[in-house]
């Protein structure tokens, strides 16, 4: 049987800065749980992180995860060794921290204690998960306008 826990997530935010939602779905062995949550002000970037952190905080041991996200700036930080280089460099570029250097170190706290796999997907293509994603997302950052 399949052990792999696929975690499904995605950010939105009404302005960027503004009002933002995330939502990550967890799938393992065909149970799934619904993790989301926002912020009045936000940007998408971080809500993108937030939906992975998150997802990564519901696990209760050590698991072989498979990442699915529309988000190029979270999956090529790990797939293109951004993360590595800002870590090494003492989270900074160019002598400035990195922007959202707090979600950053516990994002990459996360990703140590799991084997995780970053798939990058094309969004509003159709991907199942990723749209319930999206829809939840988009719910969450309404939630928060008038905050």
């Amino acid at each position: 049987m399949d052990e792999t826990v696929y975690l499904y997530t995605d950010g939105a935010c009404s302005g960027n800065p503004g009002p933002g939602g995330y939502a990550s779905i967890l799938v393992y062995k065909g149970f799934e749980k619904v993790i989301c949550g926002g912020s009045p002000h936000t940007t998408n970037n971080r809500m993108e992180l937030s939906a992975v952190i998150e997802g990564l905080k519901a696990l209760n041991r050590k698991s072989d995860v498979l990442v699915t996200s529309d988000s190029s700036y979270v999956c090529n930080a790990v797939n293109m060794d951004w993360l590595k280089n800002w870590k090494k460099n003492n989270y900074k570029r160019k002598g400035q921290d990195i922007p959202n250097v707090d979600l950053w170190k516990e994002f990459d706290s996360l990703i140590q204690n799991h084997n995780v796999t970053f798939n990058w997907i094309k969004g509003h293509d159709g991907h199942e998960y990723n749209e319930r994603c999206d829809k939840i997302a988009v719910a969450e950052a309404e939630k928060h306008k008038n905050s």
